[in-house]
Parts: C-alpha cells; sequence; structure tokens
C-alpha cells in the first residue's frame, strides 16, 4: 500500500540554466535538420562555459554529401539560441560567444540496425501518469515548471526587466490522503541585472507571480520561503557554471516521482527510442489514467538496437486500478504499434518540433496543432476501454 500522507519535492531550472542552454542548442540543430529531411539522423550534445560553446556528435542526411552544406549553419542557430534566451552578458553573449562545430557523420555501424526499422539503441524507458492534476502530472515538478516559464514571460515581455535568464525553483508540497494540499517550503533563485538588489528585493519581485502560478489556499502562514537565499546572482548561465547537453533527466520527465530509465531526451532525433519510446510510454500511461482505469500509472518498455519489437512490456497502477495490470499490458499491442517506426508514426515524430521541448518539462504540456507534444493527447482512451 503507498503512503497517503509525506512531503515531496520537486525541482525545475529555467531555460537559461546553464545545461538547460546546452539542450535547447541541441534540440534547436535537431530541429534544423527534421525541417530539411524528416528522416534525419541527429545525436548531437553541446558543452558550454565562459565565451564558449561546443557542438558535438553524429548527423546523418540521405545524401551525405550534402551534410557540409547544413553543418555550415550550426553557427547561427547557436547565436539565434543564446539570444533568444536572453544572454547578453560580457562573457556570455551571443554576437561574441565563440562556437567550435565538431559534428560529424553518423556511424554506419548504427545507422545499419536502425534503417531495418529496429531501435536505436538497447535501453528501458518508462512514462508515468497521475490524476493528481488536470494534466495527470505530478504535482510538485509541474508546478515548479509553471512558476520559471511565468518569471520567463515577463523578464522577456519587459515587464520584469532585472531578471535575468538563469533560474531555479523547488516546490515542497504536503500530500494528505495521497493529494496536495500545501506548499510546506519554496525555493526560487534567479539571476538579476543590478548588483544592488537583495534577496527581499528580488522575492518582491517574483512572489506575485508565484501566487498567481499556485492553487488557491496552498501557499499558507506556514509556507518557508527561500529566495535567492545565499544573496547576490548576477553572474549567471556558463559564465557562471558549465552546462551540458542532458544533466537534466527528472527536470525534464516527473521531478522523481516516478522512474526514469536513464536516457536524455534532447538532440537525439526520434529513432532513438532513449527519447521516442520514453514519450509512447508517457503517452499510453496518461490514456490509461484518463480512460479510469487507473489513478497512477507507470509503464515501463525496453529495447535492443537494432531489433523493432520491444522486449517487454510493464504496467503497474499501484493498487489504483479498475483492471488488472496484466489486462492493461494486454490491451497495449492492441492499440499501439509500439516499434520504433511505429512510435514514430502514430506520434508523427518526425518533425521539427523538439526544441520547444528543451525547457520546462517533456511532460504535462498542451498537444499543440502543428504536432507538437502530440504525446500528451488522450485519444487512445475509447481503444484501450475497448481493447481491455
Amino acid at each position: 500500500m503507498s503512503r497517503k500522507n509525506f512531503i515531496f519535492t520537486s525541482e525545475s531550472v529555467s531555460e537559461g540554466h546553464p545545461d538547460k542552454v546546452c539542450d535547447r542548442i541541441s534540440d534547436a540543430i535537431l530541429d534544423a535538420f527534421l525541417a530539411e529531411e524528416p528522416n534525419a539522423r541527429v545525436a548531437c550534445e553541446t558543452f558550454a562555459t565562459t565565451n564558449q560553446v561546443v557542438v558535438g556528435g553524429e548527423v546523418g542526411l540521405s545524401d551525405q554529401g550534402r551534410l557540409h552544406e547544413y553543418l555550415g549553419k550550426i553557427d547561427g542557430i547557436v547565436r539565434d539560441c543564446v539570444k533568444d534566451i536572453g544572454y547578453e552578458q560580457d562573457k556570455f553573449h551571443w554576437n561574441t560567444v565563440n562556437v567550435l562545430n565538431l559534428l560529424h557523420p553518423q556511424s554506419a555501424h548504427i545507422s545499419q540496425g536502425v534503417d531495418k526499422d529496429g531501435a536505436g539503441d538497447q535501453g528501458i524507458m518508462f512514462g508515468y501518469a497521475v490524476d493528481e492534476t488536470p494534466e495527470l502530472m505530478p504535482a510538485p515538478i509541474l508546478y515548479s515548471h509553471a512558476i520559471l516559464r511565468k518569471l520567463a514571460e515577463v523578464r522577456k515581455s519587459g515587464e520584469q526587466p532585472t531578471l535575468g535568464p538563469d533560474a531555479k525553483s523547488q516546490l515542497s508540497l504536503r500530500y494528505v490522503d495521497g493529494k496536495p494540499v500545501e506548499v510546506t517550503s519554496i525555493v526560487l533563485s534567479t539571476q538579476h541585472t543590478h548588483d544592488h538588489q537583495t534577496s527581499d528585493d528580488i522575492r518582491a519581485i517574483v512572489e506575485p507571480y508565484i501566487r498567481e502560478i499556485l492553487p488557491a489556499g496552498w501557499l499558507t502562514n506556514q509556507t518557508e520561503w527561500w529566495v535567492n537565499p545565499t544573496g547576490k546572482f548576477v553572474i549567471g548561465g556558463p559564465d557562471g557554471d558549465a552546462g551540458l547537453t542532458g544533466r537534466k533527466i527528472i527536470v525534464d520527465t516527473y521531478g522523481g516521482a516516478a522512474p526514469h530509465g536513464g536516457g536524455a531526451f534532447s538532440g537525439k532525433d526520434p529513432t532513438k527510442v532513449d527519447r521516442s519510446a520514453a514519450y509512447a510510454a508517457r503517452y499510453l500511461a496518461k490514456n490509461v489514467v484518463a480512460a479510469g482505469l487507473a489513478t497512477r500509472c507507470t509503464i515501463q518498455v525496453s529495447y535492443a538496437i537494432g531489433v523493432a519489437k520491444p522486449l517487454s512490456v510493464y504496467v503497474d497502477t499501484f493498487g489504483t486500478g479498475e483492471v488488472d495490470p496484466a489486462a492493461i499490458e494486454a490491451a497495449i499491442p492492441k492499440v499501439m504499434d509500439l516499434s520504433p517506426r511505429g512510435i514514430r508514426e502514430h506520434l508523427s515524430l518526425n518533425r521539427p518540433i523538439y526544441a520547444r521541448t528543451a525547457a520546462y518539462g517533456h511532460f504535462g504540456r498542451a498537444p499543440e496543432a502543428d504536432g507538437g507534444f502530440s504525446w500528451e493527447r488522450t485519444d487512445l482512451v475509447d481503444a484501450l476501454k475497448a481493447a481491455i
């Protein structure tokens, strides 16, 4: 029996966090290749530090002779990302940062298995959903993301021009009878541009937006506030701390409320099951909960490199299910083809839809008209019910 009364904490980081700068660049490069060719292969890693961005990894087009042309666009993509995020610091500026491009053609030994519709690598992937929020996401990570997205909006609009791009949030929520009811503590650290601003000054700026985001009654007189608890936070981004693609996988997924297989998402095209199968598992888990088959659901799938069929499918509904988890496991192959190609086609993943996923979570977002966040749809509800 799972616990009903407890405190649970999740954190988020903003688009200006050094690791998220790198995730954004890697996914923007992926989008650029997919825009040119839907079946492009990309495994892109980015490293950023003071005045420096290094891009490396493997890319592939059906005509590798055209690759040099597209590699020439990398410098501009990197600068556009840094500019949009908002970095114009002396030691990390979109116009003056040094960009080193080390991308090279994809290994033929990897592509041979993928070309036969197999998985791009072995691995385990998890999906999760829970009914404690309308988005069927764990509340601590969902609202940690929402706070930082709001602060980014008011920073970029000019409403709060003294806020900087680099920021982190953390929420501790008290659960009673399995539902979140109260924020016991909130941590918010945000970069700012004026050296004289104190922690109290920053709290006065951010608190109204935090109160706007959180559900009524969750903030109480007992809630602990920790806003810029170390004091000044003027030097931020890659100048303050080096960044690397793929280091925020728990921020990207469920905030620690559910397992994660360990593979990062950003910079990987959808032949990589680290990404596409994790999206499919979330999609299936969300539809299980949306169908009323359980109030909480974890789904695991596993793959072998070059093999199309998943090796296993596992479902856990934590005792909240209306049906046996084994019945859900049996129904899943009837409603969705979980081969790498089947996932890509069902969710229309061969599109330039990934840069937008690089910050504020890959899950719990609204499906978009151009196919972005297609894995957040709940269009399998009837099919799942019928299959079971």
